[in-house]
């Protein structure tokens, strides 16, 4: 596959092809078992990135450290009050100066537009690790989950179960849109996904060959599905005094051993994480004590069950944010 994504951003979905998209999980699957062997992959050694994070994480922050580590680069990492973007220094003049003395940016944050900013005033590229619109890395690594499952993924069922309008379950509707996995969302009308965004990922997905299914019906929705996918009922960023709306609404939602009944025999289930499925957690205790609810949008005994593939998903986080960087940094 001839392509080249040097100097590209790396802000949604929507910007890639198809082709793209797989070459990049392609590039996924031979740095995972570099990685694997223990072999040298080292090839961007002397260049330096810079994570800008305006949302804690666990998994983005590891893998963009550990990847960048792996490819020789050195990391630089500002948290939530590591640097004055915003602040003391508008988006533009913070792209600016960091695109100046490193060789690529990573944002975490909250709205798009930050992000977009940010590529458009950097002159080296700018990967999105997360927004209030999108989260494209996350994408990569659950397709990668679904390959390692599945082999050929075009033609198989995703469904999403859940807030329907946060960022993975909208990424999501993209990524399967552009590779033609038939996707469900199910949930309450009032979390369906943008109508604008289902429109333009309908009429990708026409051209795929697949379809987008928006229902209120988690039997329905779950219908041969190959793919059960969930996350948080309040995301990051998110009043906490939603919690009583959100169970009310999403319990007939929860990812159980009834509604993974409904799918295919060899369905896989996948989560994002941070996971509600105990009561092991600060915000867990707190929801049950209030609640009377120990787990939330899937239940502890479909988690740790053989058909969850929610720690390969986490590991492949790594592996396919180390192919962007890979992809847009390298030497011709």
């Amino acid at each position: 596959m001839n392509i080249s994504l040097k100097g590209r951003d790396f802000l949604k979905l929507l910007d890639y092809s198809q082709e793209e998209i797989l070459y990049l999980l392609g590039l996924a699957k031979v740095l995972k078992e570099k990685k694997k062997n223990h072999e040298n992959h080292a090839y961007l050694k002397g260049k330096n990135v810079v994570l800008l994070f305006e949302k804690d994480s666990t998994r983005t922050r590891c893998a963009f450290e550990v990847g960048a580590m792996d490819l020789g680069m050195g990391v630089t990492y500002l948290g939530p009050t590591g640097s004055q973007m915003g602040k003391k220094e508008s988006i533009a003049d913070t792209a600016q100066v960091l695109s100046r003395m490193y060789d690529g940016i990573e944002y975490r944050g909250f709205e798009q537009t930050v992000v977009e900013e940010l590529a458009k005033n950097s002159s080296v590229p700018v990967w999105n690790g997360l927004t209030n619109e999108f989260h494209p890395t996350q994408m990569l690594a659950d397709i990668l989950t679904m390959q390692e499952n599945f082999g050929e993924v075009k033609g198989r069922k995703l469904v999403f179960l859940g807030d329907a309008r946060n960022n993975v379950a909208c990424s999501l509707m993209v990524v399967c849109a552009k590779l033609g996995i038939h996707f469900a969302c199910c949930a309450p009308k009032e979390l369906f996904p943008n109508e604008t965004l289902v429109s333009i990922c309908k009429e990708i997905a026409q051209r795929e060959g697949s379809t987008i299914l928006l229902t209120e019906d988690p039997r329905e929705g779950v219908k041969d599905a190959d793919v059960l996918y969930t996350d948080v009922w309040v995301s990051m960023g998110e009043d906490a005094s939603l919690w009583e709306d959100r169970i009310r609404l999403l319990k007939p939602y929860q990812v159980n051993k009834e509604i993974m009944s409904y799918a295919n025999p060899n369905a896989i289930f996948l989560h994002c994480l941070p996971s509600f499925h105990d009561t092991n957690t600060k915000i867990g205790k707190e929801i049950s004590e209030k609640f009377g609810i120990n787990e939330m949008e899937v239940t502890n005994d479909v988690f740790v069950s053989s058909q969850s593939k929610v720690m390969d998903q986490a590991e492949n986080r790594l592996h396919t944010i180390k192919a962007v960087m890979l992809a847009t940094l390298k030497d011709e």
